[in-house]
């Protein structure tokens, strides 16, 4: 074994150092050139009045919450609340956690974000249905009524009984006036057409949905537009029992809950709103404002149901292509929807 000189080992354990130092300083200089990307998790939470099994209102918005979750990469968190003493309570609960953005979804949440906001100015606050704005709240309106007046056209002209019902779980504002816009419609193609219009009284009761419909029906109501998120699963079981009515549903696309009842769905791609904004928000380009969205944007549609195309004559389906050509021009808008303060 030929075994090194002390001068020859010492040469080669300095070098060793030297080089091992150099490296370091290296890779000191590039981290300081190209820093580590930052740590911190984009945070979204969401607030909803009902159940997010509903297939509809609901079920739309949690569908955004998980784009948002896929697409950015975000934290985010759910929760069902029921009382406007709730709405505050947890919004107040995101925005001490330091959540970026909390969507609070539905006309009743904002009050709530209005009184809360100034007190966490770093968190936005986005309510939906809302013509509400400040600092750091946003408020989302949809153009709802636009195909609410569509899909009045296709009932009024499909009746045979020359009565149309429309069932909501409680009169807030956006859904009374689509029912008006949804009446203007009918009344445009028919206008003997008779109306039934009735609340639940709540967005929850399955059993109280199912026997409002079954007292239109018994009233001669052959279709009937509802707006009740979970309520309005009774409405479709209904019309599914007595095989004496026709659905149009509402929100999310209800066309598959009961595809043989259901001629179509007046339908919110809250998924594609809810990204929307918070890219915006996450890329710090959001500016608190109300977000008007609807037909011209394509986030509200009427989406006929395939199964039943069939039974809408050809002539309906020309004029309602006619006058949605004419609503995302900008033409054309229900008389009903430009009442509304």
């Amino acid at each position: 074994m030929v075994m090194a000189r002390p001068n020859t080992l010492y040469t080669v354990l300095s070098t060793a150092v030297v080089l091992a130092l150099s490296a370091c300083s290296g890779k000191d200089a590039a981290a300081t050139k190209n820093p580590a990307p930052s740590t911190t998790v984009f945070r979204v939470a969401l607030l909803t009045p009902g159940p997010i099994s509903d297939q509809s209102w609901n079920g739309g918005a949690y569908q955004g919450l998980m784009r948002i979750k896929d697409s950015l990469g975000a934290s985010v968190s759910h929760i069902q609340t029921k009382t406007p003493a709730e709405f505050e309570e947890q919004f107040r609960q995101y925005g001490s956690q330091g959540y970026d953005l909390v969507f609070g979804h539905g006309f009743e949440f904002q009050d709530a974000a209005k009184r809360v906001g100034p007190d966490f100015p770093k968190t936005i606050y986005v309510t939906t249905s809302s013509t509400t704005s400040g600092t750091n709240v946003a408020g989302m309106s949809f153009g709802f009524a636009d195909a609410s007046y569509l899909a009045g056209m296709v009932a009024g002209t499909m009746t045979k009984s020359n009565v149309l019902g429309v069932i909501g779980g409680t009169q807030l504002p956006p859904v009374v006036e689509s029912f008006a816009a949804f009446e203007e419609g009918a009344r445009v193609v028919n206008p003997t057409v008779k109306i039934l219009n009735s609340y639940i009284g709540n967005w929850d009761d399955v059993s109280a949905g199912k026997e409002q419909a079954l007292a239109q029906i018994g009233r001669g109501a052959d279709i009937i537009f509802q707006n009740a998120d979970a309520a309005g699963l009774g409405i479709f079981q209904a019309a599914r029992e007595s095989k004496k009515a026709l659905i149009i549903g509402s929100n999310s696309n209800q066309n598959s809950v009961a595809p043989e009842v259901t001629i179509g769905s007046v339908v919110i791609d809250l998924p594609h709103a809810f990204l929307t904004v918070a890219r915006e928000v996450k890329e710090g380009k959001f500016t608190p404002r109300v977000i008007t969205l609807g037909t011209s944007s394509d986030v509200v549609s009427l989406v006929m149901n395939p199964a039943l195309a069939s039974r809408i004559p050809p002539a309906t389906t020309h004029a309602v292509d006619s006058i949605r050509a004419e609503m995302r021009a900008g033409r054309f808008s229900p008389k009903a929807a430009s009442k509304q303060p």
